[in-house]
């Protein structure tokens, strides 16, 4: 009888994620499949809410790159999803607005995708090594995720160049320029030049088909 119930105590886990994984599953709208999946608190009701991000899977877009190699060149889509008491509701979503992870970057490397859930925010981020990066800040506020901050630095090797930050919601952008180009790390000089941005109303994740294609120097 012991020996069921350490068995039983040892299997409750793996169930419970078995058919919490089945619960999201259920999510994903046909012809897609899960690519990653993040938690967080994104609704400030101290629950951990998820992100899954999702890859579409048609065939057609299954190709032979540069190089003779056979990449999958999907594009990836987002889905947020609170948690209720009765379960997970979709919060948030836009199947189709990342690139494929396979993308041809030229002479470039494409640049890598990830997610964060930190202070009740999702962040959206490119790194693209010694070039630089780029990060989207979204804020669920009035029923929708919406753009409230964008962060961004251009890099000559391990040294920053030029950095960009801008609030959304405060119509403030900030760009700090490094006057000192043959600094070595740690010893740029950045000049801080503060400019006001026009914007009618905050961009909402939802409204974003290609995050590719989403230009903030209109800002």
């Amino acid at each position: 009888m012991l020996k069921k119930l350490l068995i039983l105590l040892f299997m409750v886990p793996y169930i419970t994620a078995c058919i919490g994984q089945e619960e999201l599953s259920g999510f994903i709208p046909d012809g897609y499949v899960e690519f990653e999946k993040h938690f967080g608190d994104l609704n400030k009701d101290g629950v951990d809410d998820c992100v899954l991000i999702i890859k579409d899977t048609d065939s057609a877009n299954i190709v032979v790159n540069r190089f003779d190699e056979r990449v999958d060149r999907n594009r990836r889509g987002i889905i947020i999803l609170f948690k209720t008491a009765d379960g997970y509701e979709i919060a948030d979503k836009s199947l189709d607005c990342f690139s494929s992870e396979n993308e041809d970057g030229g002479v470039y490397f494409p640049p890598d995708l990830s997610f964060e859930i930190k202070d009740h925010k999702l962040y959206i981020s490119y790194g693209h090594g010694r070039y630089g990066h780029w990060k989207y800040t979204f804020r669920y506020q009035d029923g929708s995720f919406k753009l409230i901050g964008f962060d961004s630095s251009s890099n000559r090797g391990p040294i920053t160049m030029t950095k960009t930050s801008i609030n959304f919601q405060s119509k403030k952008k900030l760009v700090s320029q490094n006057t000192n180009e043959n600094a070595d790390v740690g010893g740029e000089v950045y000049k801080e030049t503060w400019h006001d941005i026009e914007i009618d109303k905050l961009i909402e994740l939802a409204e974003i088909e290609d995050f590719d294609t989403l230009d903030m120097y209109d800002y």
